[in-house]
């Protein structure tokens, strides 16, 4: 009888749905609270109310005195999603027991793949029995079992189990996979949710490398619990060898603890830890480390080591992050750190606060389709192992740079109306910052060629406000000949406060020697104008005019588009004065991808004046071999009034920049993409009579086909002595991988610094990766040099490498020395 339809009769009810259950186990003594590696199939997959269930076999056969049903021949049966496919299907009625055989196989539901040859339960899925049992679920992984047993509908046992997450080989299945874990039972309590292991091995490439006689983790049903995490290892030549345990606490659903602790072999005990809490909205947390040096005189410099007034070298930090959601739009959240000197995160590599510059602020942030708004308090802590000066010229260390400012706040505004405005489109920025500076910031350059030093104020100490508010409409309106006309009108307005400290003002004068003609002579066109207050504004009528010309040729087309731009403004207004801060604006980079800007400068403090023209061309080309290529060229002429690049402030912006002189330098880019994967690119900056480079950048890149990825860039840099770069920066990088095989790989890089003659840093390393496992090991050094006198740093070495297997976690540094 085949494709009979069977009621949900109570006889044979539940009988022919069966499964069992794969667990996973940990590395070595890695017991993981959060074992999101464990996999469980339950005997007793579910199966929805009034399911029916479909049978198809060859023969069917009702013994009636033996009181058994049985199904022979290509048996399939489906119920509630659940599929049984076997050889052999029996259901004796007096013992309530099914028996399936040859070449059993359950597919449940949600995916998961039983394989057995034998195959016996009972029909309320209570106990039961498996032999040679194979399991492969949805997330490929795979268990294995001698056989298993389930008592009581909650207690699951297996006889001499294998678990792995490696997928058997194709070409010879019989292989061991790369890693995998036996144990001689394993015993799921789902009451409990606790798996235990006995007797468990953990195999690399088919060899034992680590034996537990017995450990206990979390089932799969339990998404955290104490206990012992992944340990992990450290390097580093001034802290030593080191080797970290943490332990998680699983306090709460919603929030929980993790420890940590970690001993350098020359440093001592370094301990940390971290809270975390989720809400419905957001989430936060809190780390807190610390450690008393054993060893300080292994750092290079005071700063490293701490502060040089604490014998005990006592360090320590706290960090706070979060963020919460007000509702769809508005958005809160902060990152704080708190420390005893300013350089101990980035020297014991404190997760997630180890940057160089780490930017402490509290924000508040809202977007709705045109408007956005930003407001953020904030403080930058640069941990760097260089000590601070005050101005009697004794080194002094500091929990944080007193010369890096507090922002108190800073807030930026931007609307887009949805309709436009005469044809055009509107646009408004709102920007204010109010700033706080404990300490005068000042910087110091010997250029080559001039016997004194070139002094550049960054921020006076005291207190400094401003509001801006900038409107700018504009419309394109495009000729029957093609040419793109687009009239632009903006107006920028600003009201600032200066209260400058006397102490500042002292030592500025006290820098030029409290002299007139010395302090012009320090500060070349910085006049002695002291303002508390004062009001700007700048008003700019602008016309574009674009010329986009297609050319096209047998396989390819060619955009060749000419490109002119007039800004009419009037001068800007207290250029060079000495209070008149410049916060914002003491960095610009002037380039090909700078050249049509309205205003080159980089914030607000300093708003480009006079009426500049901007002319170049730009070029764009495709080809049908998948080629691609781009060009931009041109140069800037500053046509009347005063050109506010040659108007220096305290620290010398738009010194030779190359837009000091009425007619600026040239600057261009060409560029070409390959299909294969090759990338190049030619950008620089050229002297606007000789043509001599000014500023020059090379990239090489290829990641094609081929199983090899470089990449090479040659920067050179002229010196800027006004501008504190007394010396030419000229430095070649060069970074690659090689795949050897499917699965192994090599990379390194290294970059050379020409003008001091040495290989600033250079790394190397290689790594292996599949489905299952990866692992990496690397070496890099680094290395300084004073770019003056060029003598150089002692090298500092790291060594990193990771272990990682997939649903058992990582193990090995705890930071990445290199990165490929």
């Amino acid at each position: 009888m085949r494709g009979a339809v069977l009621q949900n009769r109570k006889p044979v009810r539940s009988a022919l749905l069966c499964g069992v259950s794969a667990l996973a186990c940990l590395l070595a003594c890695g017991l993981d609270a959060q074992p999101a590696f464990a996999q469980a199939v339950e005997l007793a997959p579910s199966v929805p109310a009034g399911s029916q269930m479909l049978l198809e076999a060859d023969t069917l056969v009702y013994d009636n005195d033996a009181q058994t049903v049985t199904a022979v021949g290509g048996v399939q049966i489906e119920y509630g999603g659940n599929r049984l496919v076997a050889q052999r299907v029996e259901y004796d009625r007096k013992t309530r027991r099914l028996v399936a055989t040859g070449n059993a196989q359950m597919v449940q539901s949600d995916g998961t793949k039983i394989n057995s040859d034998h195959i016996d339960i009972t029909d309320d899925f209570a106990d039961g029995f498996v032999n040679a049992l194979r399991v492969e679920t949805p997330d490929k992984t795979y268990f294995g079992a001698e056989s298993a047993e389930r008592m009581g509908g909650v207690l699951t046992t297996f006889h001499n189990g294998v678990y792995t997450a490696c997928e058997p080989c194709e070409d010879k299945p019989n292989k061991p996979p790369i890693w995998r874990v036996k144990a001689r039972k394993i015993v799921w309590d789902g009451e409990t949710h606790t798996v235990r292991f006995e007797q468990s091995n953990f195999e690399f490439f088919g060899f034992p490398i680590a034996y537990l006689p017995a450990f206990e983790i979390a089932d799969p049903t339990v998404k955290q619990k104490s206990g012992f995490l992944m340990p992990g290892i450290a390097y580093g030549s001034k802290l030593g060898f080191g080797a970290s345990i943490p332990y998680y606490f699983a306090l709460s659903p919603t929030y929980d603890l993790t420890a940590r602790g970690t001993y350098y072999s020359k440093q001592g005990f370094l301990g940390e830890a971290e809270w975390r809490q989720r809400f419905n909205t957001g989430e936060y947390s809190i780390k807190i480390a610390g450690i008393s040096q054993q060893k300080p005189d292994a750092f290079d410099n005071a700063v490293d080591a701490g502060f040089s007034s604490d014998p005990n070298k006592k360090r320590a930090m706290m960090g706070t992050k979060g963020q919460f959601a007000i509702n769809s739009r508005w958005n809160f959240g902060w990152n704080v750190l708190l420390q005893t000197d300013k350089n101990f995160s980035s020297t014991y590599h404190i997760g997630g606060y180890a940057d160089t510059v780490h930017r402490s602020e509290v924000y508040l942030t809202g977007l709705n389709d045109r408007n956005y708004f930003d407001a953020r308090v904030m403080h930058f802590e640069v941990q760097e192992a260089t000590p601070d000066k005050w101005d009697d010229g004794s080194d002094n260390i500091y929990a944080r740079d007193p010369s890096q400012p507090w922002v108190l706040p800073s807030v930026d505004y931007a609307y887009i109306p949805d309709m436009p405005l005469a044809g055009g489109q509107l646009s408004v920025n709102v920007n204010t910052r109010i700033l706080q500076r404990d300490r005068l910031d000042r910087a110091f350059a010997t250029p080559y060629d001039m016997a004194t030093d070139v002094q550049r104020v960054r921020g006076l100490a005291g207190n400094s406000g401003r509001l801006t508010g900038e409107v700018e409409w504009k419309r394109s309106l495009i000729t029957d000949g093609g040419l793109v006309i687009t009239p632009l009108l903006a107006f920028q307005g600003d009201v600032d406060y200066v209260s400058a400290s006397s102490a500042s003002l002292v030592a500025i004068n006290r820098m030029a020697g409290n002299d007139t003609d010395a302090f012009k002579s320090a500060y070349p066109g910085v006049t002695a104008d002291m303002r508390s207050s004062f009001a700007r504004y700048m008003a700019t009528a602008g016309l574009e005019l674009r010329w986009p010309v297609l050319l096209s040729g047998v396989g390819s087309s060619h955009i060749v588009e000419p490109m002119a731009q007039l800004f009419v403004r009037p001068n800007e207004q207290y250029i060079g004065g000495l209070a008149i801060p410049n916060e914002d604006a003491q960095s610009f980079v002037f380039d090909a991808s700078t050249l049509f800007e309205r205003d080159k400068f980089s914030g607000y403090d300093r708003i480009e004046g006079g009426t500049r023209a901007n002319v170049g061309v730009r070029y764009s080309g495709s080809y049908d071999n998948g080629w691609t290529t781009n060009a931009i060229f041109g140069q800037s002429y500053q046509l009347a009034g005063v050109n506010s690049f040659n108007s220096p402030d305290l620290v010398n912006a738009g010194a030779e920049s190359g837009l000091e002189t009425a007619t600026s330098d040239f600057v261009g880019l060409i560029g070409a993409t390959t299909p294969g994967g090759l990338s190049a690119s030619l950008s620089g900056r050229f002297d606007e009579h000789t043509f001599e480079s000014r500023r020059t950048e090379v990239k090489l890149a290829y990641s094609g086909d081929f199983p090899v990825s470089v990449s090479a860039q040659y920067a050179f840099i002229e010196s800027q002595p006004l501008y504190g770069l007394p010396y030419d920066r000229e430095e070649v990088t060069l970074g690659g991988s090689a795949r050897i095989n499917q699965n192994w790989r090599v990379f390194g890089s290294g970059t050379y610094d020409l003008h001091t003659d040495l290989i600033t840093n250079k790394g190397i390393g290689f790594a292996y990766d599949d489905e299952c496992f990866t692992y990496m090991m690397s070496f890099s050094e680094n290395q300084t040099a004073d770019p003056i006198t060029k003598i150089r740093a002692e090298p500092t070495q790291s060594i990193g490498f990771n272990l990682s297997f997939r649903t058992l976690g990582d193990f090995g540094t705890s930071s990445s020395s290199f990165t490929e």
